[in-house]
């Protein structure tokens, strides 16, 4: 087969032309391969992680999809959400914690759950929120968005709080309402 240097040209041209089109220039997408956070070095589905202390359990953590990533800064991700039950040291739960999504920092020791976030204790106490910090290192709970606490007589809301990690003790800060409840009158009511 003779090509002539105007085939030959006009070859190239169209290769050259296909090649540009066939790129794709995500420059997010470049600034992952450059960091080494393309995807997950790890993956599980159906996951449990008992934390311990001394040989007794202390949280139990389940998540439906769980994503270890190694990066600068380590992390581990549950992008289809959390539950954490939190135990005393006679292995009775204290409290419970769950979320539509968590990122744990590695290194730092600290969970953030968001979207969803429901923590419950012992005495039927609620916290509901959208972004929550555990802690492990202090055994703390906390966020500085707005929370709302449902206890047997009241309903709290406010923008932060701090507690621990059973939330058996809290303190809501900016606090701006407080409604009482009253199952009597509610029962006479109906």
């Amino acid at each position: 087969m003779f090509f002539t240097q105007k085939h030959l040209l006009s070859v190239a041209l169209l290769g050259f032309l296909a090649g540009l089109t066939a790129c794709e220039n995500d420059l997010d997408k470049v600034k992952l391969y450059e960091k080494g956070t393309v995807g997950p070095v790890e993956s599980a589905k159906n996951i449990k992680i008992l934390y311990s202390d001394s040989g007794a359990v202390k949280v139990e953590i389940t998540a439906p999809v769980l994503d270890r990533y190694e990066t600068e800064r380590p992390y581990t991700e549950m992008p289809k959400g959390v539950k954490a039950i939190f135990y005393n040291e006679r292995m009775e739960v204290t409290s419970r914690l769950s979320a539509n999504y968590a990122i744990r920092y590695d290194r730092e020791l600290k969970l953030e759950a968001r979207k969803n976030v429901v923590v419950v204790n012992e005495r039927g106490e609620q916290l509901t929120t959208e972004h929550l910090i555990w802690d492990e290192r202090r055994q703390r709970l906390n966020s500085d968005e707005f929370v709302k606490i449902t206890t047997r007589d009241e309903i709290i809301y406010g923008n932060g709080f701090e507690a621990n990690q059973d939330f058996s003790q809290y303190r809501i800060f900016n606090i701006k309402g407080i409604i009482s409840v009253n199952a009597e009158e509610n029962v006479e009511d109906s």
